[in-house]
């Protein structure tokens, strides 16, 4: 008989944003860290135009790359996320764009079994827009906010040309991050 998969509840959480940018997702244990990569890209909105790594306190994975001298990250296809996530209440980081520095606290809120027909990784809630890409990182996307709310601002045609039109910063849509996760890889 099949053991059933273990099904982690995760928040991601976006560091260093006021008010709060966060995903709650459901995900299998034995999803590796590559494709948890993805999933983390799709429910938050970000592109996959940047590296990244995963950090659980004493180890640092990612993509081995040794010409931006990541030779000394631990190779992340070896690692499932039952490897890191060991049980309720542990944390560990995600960090997208080396140079913008997005970082992300993943916690594990719960960990239960898999439901029988249940599809996962899905997304059951979150809140507010993913930043731009290339925007500066938390600090410039507080610039960013400030120039496209503000007409008079000095850089508020700039930025509103750069972004289009329509960006909410408050804006979610939860069945549209869902999509991105049906998509195949």
């Amino acid at each position: 008989m099949r053991t059933p998969d273990r099904i982690y509840q995760l928040k991601i959480t976006l560091k260093n944003v006021r008010p709060p940018i966060w995903r709650r997702i459901l995900v299998s244990g034995k999803t590796a860290l590559p494709e948890l990569h993805f999933i983390i890209q799709a429910v938050m909105g970000w592109h996959n135009c940047h590296l990244h790594s995963f950090e659980d306190g004493e180890v640092s994975y990612g993509e081995r790359d040794t010409d931006f001298g990541l030779d000394e990250l631990e190779d992340e296809r070896r690692v499932k996320l039952q490897s890191i996530a060991l049980a309720v209440g542990s944390k560990f980081e995600y960090l997208y764009d080396f140079g913008d520095g997005w970082q992300h606290t993943v916690l594990v809120e719960k960990v239960l079994t898999a439901a029988p027909g249940g599809v996962y990784p899905v997304c059951i809630t979150g809140k507010r827009a993913c930043p731009p890409e290339d925007c500066g990182g938390a600090w410039g996307y507080v610039d960013f906010l400030e120039a496209i709310s503000n007409p008079e601002h000095e850089n508020h045609d700039e930025m509103q040309e750069w972004i289009g039109e329509g960006f909410d910063s408050e804006a979610f849509d939860l069945n549209v991050v869902n999509a991105m996760l049906s998509q195949p890889g």
